[in-house]
């Protein structure tokens, strides 16, 4: 299964479109030729590109319904 994570823009190169995100710790190097970010906003990230610019509001949440899944997943093991 392939999901979408909120990260949080920490570098952006404007001119290649290229940003670096975090989430957890974890830096990934993000496409951001699709949305309109700055460092500091939360970006929804699939595969490798920032799909949409989020409100902290709903980063939070989705990182908290990922956190129930991944409980209720290791429960089920």
């Amino acid at each position: 299964m392939c999901i979408a994570a909120p990260m949080k823009i920490i570098e952006l190169d404007t001119k290649i479109r290229m940003a670096v995100a975090e989430l957890a710790g974890n830096r990934l190097s993000v496409d951001v030729s699709l949305v309109d970010a700055k460092p500091g906003d939360q970006v929804l990230v699939h595969a490798g590109c920032a799909l949409q610019v989020l409100r902290e509001t709903e980063a939070a949440e989705i990182l908290k319904l990922l956190d129930e899944l991944e409980s209720v997943a290791h429960d089920g093991s």
